[in-house]
């Protein structure tokens, strides 16, 4: 459990941990792996979110995912790209938090990973957050503790 004067200067920053999904680079599930690859390429993430024609969140796709595709006992052949679909070779068994997410949540999950998805109550993509957003609030919490709260030790240590 976090303790509450961490929460409570953490959540001052909350609105801000979230990038909205209409700044978030993704891909739709049914886009041939060619265009993912020069999608992911050029936005030079590691990972992006897929989704369907809806908005749906699907799972997530990597480079790593594409030119794993590409290999070949002869070599790399990129020709394979244009006949699968992201859907082929994303990742779905992916950790997600749902609007309003708790903070506790997103920091155990934030431990592991570089970003967690944010979805509605459908399943809609709302956004991300980011270990980067998440350290910003840390970063706050950290200037700002002794502003607002008197910190004590609970027991003394004995030299």
């Amino acid at each position: 459990m976090i303790a509450k004067a961490v929460e409570q200067l953490m959540e001052q920053r909350k609105d801000k941990l979230m990038i909205p999904a209409e700044l978030v680079a993704n891909v739709l599930e049914n886009n041939n792996l060619e265009h993912a690859f020069l999608v992911l390429t050029k936005v030079r993430y590691a990972k992006i979110p897929v989704l369907d024609s809806k908005q749906h969140f699907k799972g997530l796709l990597s480079l790593s995912m594409i030119t794993e595709t590409m290999l070949g006992l002869n070599g790399i052949d990129p020709s394979k790209l244009s006949n699968l679909t992201v859907a082929d070779v994303m990742e779905k068994d992916v950790f997600t938090i749902q609007a309003p997410f708790k903070l506790e949540d997103t920091l155990h999950i934030l431990v592991d990973e570089n970003f967690v998805v944010v979805v509605d109550e459908n399943g809609i993509f709302m956004g991300i957050i980011t270990r980067r957003e998440l350290l910003k609030s840390v970063n706050h919490m950290a200037h700002e503790i002794g502003n607002e709260y008197e910190i004590t030790p609970i027991v003394e240590k004995t030299k």
